[in-house]
Order: C-alpha cells, then structure tokens, then sequence
C-alpha cells in the first residue's frame, strides 16, 4: 500500500485532496497521495488536518509506514474518516515554510563547513549539525558571514535522480555518516544548489527545500557544542 508523496512533486502545496486507503490499530490514516512529509532525515513530519463533509481529523504528524505508506497520526480523539472517504488535505503552512528554510540552510552549512556530517536536525526555526570537529572553529562570525554571503546569492535549487549503481560509484556525493540516503526504489533523490559553474552543492536527501536560497532570510549561528572526542555540533537559528 503506497502513498504517492505530493511533496515531492511541489513541495509549496499548501492543500490537496485525497482518498483514504486504510486505518491504523493507533488511530492513523493512510491516504492514496500524500501531502504531508513524513519524519525522515531529520526533518519531522508536517502536522495539519484533513477535512471532509461532516468531520475533521487533526495530524499531528506524518511519519513512513510500510510499502510506501504514509501514515498520518492523530493529534487529539478525532475519529478518522472511513476507508474510501475523499478528503481536502491542509498542511501547517508556516511550520513546512520554516522546515524548508532551515533545512536548506544546513545544506548550505556543509558547504561553509567541509567536514564530515555525523547527525543533524530540521525544525521550524531552528536547525543544527553535528560534525566530524576535533577542535572548534577559530572564528563564529567569518563562517556566519561566510553563510550568509551563500543564501544572499539567491542560487536555485534544484533536484536531479540518479540510480542507486551511480550512487555506489560515487560515494563521496554521501556526506552524512549517520544518515544514508533512502534507497529500495532504485534510484537516488540528488539536492543541486546553484547550477553550472556557480553550483555549491550536490547530495543526496529526501526532504523538502526552498526554490532558491534566497528565501531563507538572515540566519544566525548559535552555540557550538563538543559531543564526543571529535565531534562538534553547531546550531543555526532563522532571523
């Protein structure tokens, strides 16, 4: 049973229809297509409310089922709609907007930061990554500026696929050690931002992004914290 993931397609959807498909033993919904993201990667799952003639169902949060699923789980004692009911989909607009900024925003401070990624969390406003640092860096500011300057280029972002046999060929595009690209379909979701010779980065990630890094705003980074013999996490804050 697999839900087609709108959000991949257009991941500015604010709303959509669907049909559920099944229901969960905890209260979960399963819809044909899938506006919701679900937890992966680091970025949690997008909370909103389906809606349909005579009922509403709060989500809390999307998270990856089995097959291809999606499951969207309730946020309260809403009764969720019948198996084949159609339903209009609604996301929590401004949580996903922040999500894609800041996830972007980490894309970018793998670039100002060449080292490995050993982990890494999405939120609404904030976000961090940890790395591969024995010492921390000389210099706060110079990387924030350094970032700043990145988002400031306005560059696009864009997507591209490639087989899971290219990805093998060439692992280097994997800069996360803890976190391996979704693999099982037989090709690979590749991130691009910029675009020939201005292009900064390429990985693989399955999240959701902004359409040029100039959303994102001003960014600030915040405390750098040691965790462990050689790794160092750094926090980015939005605004």
């Amino acid at each position: 049973m697999r839900s087609e993931p709108l959000y991949l397609r257009d991941p500015y959807g604010r709303q959509a229809t669907g049909t559920v498909l099944a229901r969960t033993d905890e209260g979960g919904v399963i819809l044909d297509r899938a506006l919701f993201y679900p937890t992966g990667g680091g970025q949690p799952g997008d909370s909103g409310a389906l809606d349909w003639d005579g009922g509403r169902f709060e989500v809390a949060a999307a998270v990856k089922g089995e097959d291809g699923a999606i499951v969207l789980m309730p946020a309260g004692d809403d009764a969720p709609p019948p198996v084949g009911t159609s339903v209009a989909q609604t996301i929590d607009w401004d949580r996903r907007l922040g999500h894609m900024r800041v996830h972007t925003a980490l894309h970018l401070l793998s670039v100002v930061i060449p080292l490995e990624v050993t982990g890494g969390s999405v939120g609404a406003d904030k976000g961090r990554l940890d790395f591969n640092m024995p010492e921390a860096p000389d210099d706060k500011a110079a990387l924030q500026a350094r970032l700043q300057v990145l988002i400031d280029r306005d560059l696009p972002v864009t997507e591209d696929w490639i087989t899971e046999a290219e990805l093998d060929a060439n692992p280097g595009l994997v800069k996360t050690m803890s976190v391996q690209p979704p693999r099982g379909a037989g090709r690979v979701r590749l991130i691009r931002i910029g675009q020939g010779a201005d292009q900064v980065d390429l990985q693989p990630c399955g999240g959701t992004h902004v359409a040029r890094t100039g959303e994102i705003g001003r960014i600030r980074l915040g405390r750098i914290e040691k965790k462990g013999r050689q790794n160092r996490r750094v926090y980015l804050h939005l605004g």
